[in-house]
């Protein structure tokens, strides 16, 4: 029966780029996803940049941009990344979406109609010179389950506990390393409680989780009554306002996950269909796939969410572990902290999501990258087992291709057929490390043929030429086979068997009927082998970039006395209005704000790096007491601060919660 499956990965965070670790999650849901397809069944692969939160506004407001601009950038970088390595989906959108906002409006709405919004007065974190309340992510302390150091305010990465950040030992911010203070904001809630039956019901009894991972949220949440879920923030927040609550906005993990449902409403309005049909039908299948980090949020919160919205609960999330490297966590210092643009400069895609399946077990377990394994396991079971299959057979018989008749191989053929419903349960229950063993046990059946049949020394006889190609009909049939269950792994390998063979390679029912009577064609190249040296180069870290020259040529200017530096006038302003000057090659005209109705009127020589819109909200530092100056465009009165060299130029700014008109001291 044709199963219709929506399949998702977690949705990657706008504040980076993708590395080793997260190719763990998209490399095997890519996998599922193929394999499905090629089962025949109806699929949709969903995925979506996460743009929302503290990290996104204060790092566009460092680089002088707004968060559009960067979610922009980093949406397109994640794309090309994911398809370097062959991974599929239907949709790509962004939480940064009207889509998004409508879901979340929709399911808020749902929420509030149900009484499952309170609200309330609570003591958050706040940092005082900053200025500014700070989310679970910019502050870290001890944890207050196991005491491991140096953790976050949400979640525990040592022990896995989840907490409020109020809960932290000894907490200090990220930004200022300065110990926040308790400070009362008022905060909207999800109240889980009622929905306490429903999600242990589908936690423990639906099949939906791995065991594992229904007897951690048995043990941590559900034997108590759960608490309810803090899902406001305050201002100043890169976000979606709450309707009903100007001046706060919905927490990132609140639409974050909405985010999978948007990006269905996307893409059913440009392919036609109904996201209902794939949401609140009962006979759909959503799958998440995510790693073991954010279990919590898509086990409990999420599935409360869609329950109360009146969507279908998920028919399975798949958790997996985390990435090491040579044993060891993913490090910068070491270089193992692997970008996925630097793997693709040294090594080829299929390699990696080959030694990944190979190793991607249907547990939560971590997975560990062995360099010296990686190199040994591409080139033993792809170019020595599979790859070397056709290489040895395909030369034969291109002149004269496959026999008319599939000839006798001992049963090779069949048992090989009869082993593709084995291989299919374990695709279908993520244990890809047993899908590859099996297969490899296949081709190292067919190698063995090869080596008794000895087509090399077959070629030489000519009156044996009818064997010869009975020999190469069933070791290219068995190539075939092998290559129809590793095509969810490596397509684009199989699309170069699928080009020799003149086989579509699109049916997983195509490994049951061997192929005859028909043309190979010449065989070219198929993967090259891993040379071990690539694979050391990648995981060396990179050389430090060198020291800037720019103190060598721009010393340091002669000593000023305080008194000296006190006459300059430095002021926090903010741009009001930037335009292009009619005639200027290099200026910029700005509408200062000092606060009040003071405004100022300054011509920056910055037109070669900002563009007008980048500016207009931007803080910047405003020499006030610098004597004007006319110019034939107008007078400037004063100058913005700014640093750089060699036709660089850095706007300077001041940190986030800086008013306009205050003096730098």
């Amino acid at each position: 029966m044709t199963r219709q499956i929506l399949v998702t990965s977690a949705l990657p965070y706008a504040n980076g780029h993708i590395h080793l670790g997260h190719l763990v999650e998209y490399i095997q849901t890519d996998i599922f996803v193929r394999f499905q397809r090629l089962r025949g069944h109806k699929v949709a692969y969903m995925c979506a940049d996460d743009t929302h939160g503290t990290a996104i506004m204060i790092r566009a407001e460092k680089e002088g941009r707004q968060p559009e601009q960067l979610i922009a950038e980093m949406s397109d970088a994640h794309q090309r990344d994911f398809a370097a390595f062959d991974i599929s989906f239907d949709h790509y959108g962004s939480t940064n979406s009207e889509a998004n906002r409508n879901v979340a409006h929709s399911i808020w709405a749902k929420l509030k109609e149900r009484g499952l919004v309170a609200q309330r007065a609570v003591p958050r974190l706040f940092d005082e010179q900053k200025e500014m309340f700070l989310a679970d992510r910019f502050v870290k302390g001890m944890c207050p389950k196991c005491r491991a150091p140096d953790q976050y305010g949400d979640a525990c990465e040592a022990c896995g506990a989840t907490y409020p950040a109020t809960e932290l030992i000894d907490p200090r911010s990220i930004f200022t390393d300065s110990k926040p203070v308790l400070k009362d904001s008022q905060q909207s809630f999800v109240t889980l409680a009622p929905l306490q039956q429903t999600l242990t019901a589908w936690t423990q009894d639906s099949g939906a989780l791995q065991e594992e991972v229904a007897n951690y949220l048995k043990g941590h949440f559900l034997d108590k009554p759960l608490q309810d879920w803090d899902v406001s923030r305050p201002a100043p927040y890169f976000g979606f306002e709450i309707p009903d609550q100007p001046g706060n906005y919905w927490y990132v993990w609140f639409d974050a996950p909405i985010g999978y449902i948007a990006s269905t409403v996307e893409w059913c309005a440009k392919a036609g269909g109904d996201a209902d049909d794939w949401w609140r039908n009962e006979d759909a299948e959503v799958v998440h796939f995510l790693g073991k980090d954010i279990t919590y949020f898509h086990t409990l919160f999420w599935p409360a969410m869609l329950h109360a919205a009146g969507y279908c609960l998920p028919k399975r999330v798949h958790i997996h572990g985390f990435l090491k490297v040579n044993g060891e966590k993913m490090s910068k210092s070491r270089g193992t902290f692997v970008n996925a643009s630097r793997y693709l400069d040294f090594l080829e895609p299929g390699w990696l999501r080959y030694y990944y399946a190979s190793k991607l077990g249907p547990k939560i377990d971590d997975l560990d990258f062995q360099s010296e394994e990686f190199v040994g396991k591409v080139n033993s079971d792809l170019v020595g087992r599979v790859v070397n299959l056709a290489s040895r057979s395909a030369k034969f018989v291109q002149d004269v291709g496959l026999s008319e008749t599939y000839p006798e191989d001992s049963g090779l053929f069949r048992r090989g057929a009869e082993a593709g419903e084995a291989i299919a349960a374990a695709y279908e229950a993520c244990d890809f490390r047993e899908a590859m063993r099996r297969v490899m046990t296949l081709a190292d059946d067919a190698n063995e043929f090869v080596e008794r049949a000895a087509p090399w020394k077959l070629r030489k006889d000519p009156d044996k030429a009818a064997e010869l190609q009975d020999c190469c009909t069933v070791v290219l049939n068995l190539f075939h086979q092998i290559m129809i269950y590793l095509t969810p792994v490596l397509p684009e390998l199989s699309a170069k068997a699928g080009a020799l063979l003149g086989s579509d390679m699109d049916q997983w029912s195509a490994s049951q009927e061997p192929l005859s009577g028909r043309e190979v064609r010449k065989f070219t190249h198929m993967m090259a082998r891993v040379e071990a040296a690539k694979v050391e180069e990648m995981f060396t870290p990179e050389a430090p970039e060198p020291t800037s020259p720019t103190i060598d040529k721009e010393p340091l200017a002669d000593e000023i006395t305080i008194d000296d530096f006190l006459r300059v006038d430095l002021r926090v302003a903010e741009v009001l209005e930037a335009s292009h000057v009619d005639g200027a090659d290099k200026l910029l005209q700005l509408t200062l704000g000092l606060g009040g109705d003071v405004r100022r009127n300054v011509f920056a020589g910055i037109k070669s790096v900002y563009e007008p819109a980048q500016l207009v909200g931007k803080m910047v530092l405003y020499v006030a007491n610098l004597k004007p100056r006319k110019m034939k465009f107008g007078v400037s009165e004063g100058m913005v601060a700014a640093a750089g060299t060699d036709g660089e130029i850095y706007l300077m700014s001041p940190d986030i919660g800086a008013k306009p008109g205050q003096r730098l001291h």
